[in-house]
């Protein structure tokens, strides 16, 4: 049986990382936890928390570090995390809430962190075009043809364009995320117990980069045993 893994996935937000995180989660079986995703999920539900996001989502904005730390503290803590290990999405964000992860996972420490690279106006494209099932997250790509209402394939719910998804504030949240890794102070930086790599990835090929991806984790646990 393949072994677990305890990955972390990084990007700008519409580099691949979700199709990625699916793909590694599957073939690991482990979970995926996606920090978008408890987000999104908190808003629908109208929590506080949801409530205090969902302003800071519609404005393009990125949730504060206390948010974001106190919603993977409490997934880390669950049963199927703690097994095999999990994809992590989305988190860490800043070297703050990496260092802070680091405490976290102390006794279970990250194998591996993969930066997809992606230029940014790709980002653009594709997050302009993404279109997400309101319920199971589903993200599908408009080419301008689709029937109204649309409907998701795989939970037959409502596919919508995400209110954060205008071309303002994507260009909003790609410019707070340059400022806050400026002069190289990426999440990375303040993990001290994890090796880091960059994974290229190429347009309307996710084979190709979740090949790049597993070669990556391969290389790795290589080198941890001594043998790269």
């Amino acid at each position: 049986m393949i072994p677990g893994a305890r990955l972390i996935l990084l990007g700008r937000q519409g580099a691949g990382k979700g199709t990625q995180c699916v793909r590694l989660s599957r073939h690991f079986v482990v979970p995926h936890i996606s920090t978008g995703d408890m987000l999104r999920a908190a808003v629908r539900e109208g929590t506080d928390l949801g409530r205090m996001a969902k302003k800071i989502m519609d404005d393009g904005g990125l949730v504060g570090d206390e948010i974001m730390i106190g919603l993977v503290r409490e997934r880390l803590s669950h049963h199927d995390a703690r097994g095999r290990g999990y994809i992590l999405d989305g988190f860490p964000r800043t070297v703050f809430q990496a260092q802070v992860l680091d405490e976290l996972t102390a006794e279970q420490p990250i194998d591996l962190v993969l930066d997809l690279d992606v230029p940014r106006e790709l980002v653009l494209a594709r997050l302009s075009a993404r279109r997400v099932c309101r319920d199971c997250g589903t993200n599908y790509v408009a080419v301008g043809y689709e029937k109204l209402p649309w409907i998701c394939e795989v939970c037959d719910s409502d596919v919508m364009h995400r209110d954060d998804d205008t071309p303002e504030a994507i260009e909003h949240r790609l410019d707070l995320r340059r400022g806050r890794h400026a002069g190289g102070c990426v999440p990375a930086a303040g993990c001290r117990r994890r090796h880091h790599t960059s994974v290229k990835t190429s347009p309307g090929l996710p084979n190709f980069v979740a090949a790049n991806t597993l070669d990556a984790v391969a290389a790795t646990t290589l080198v941890e045993a001594g043998l790269g």
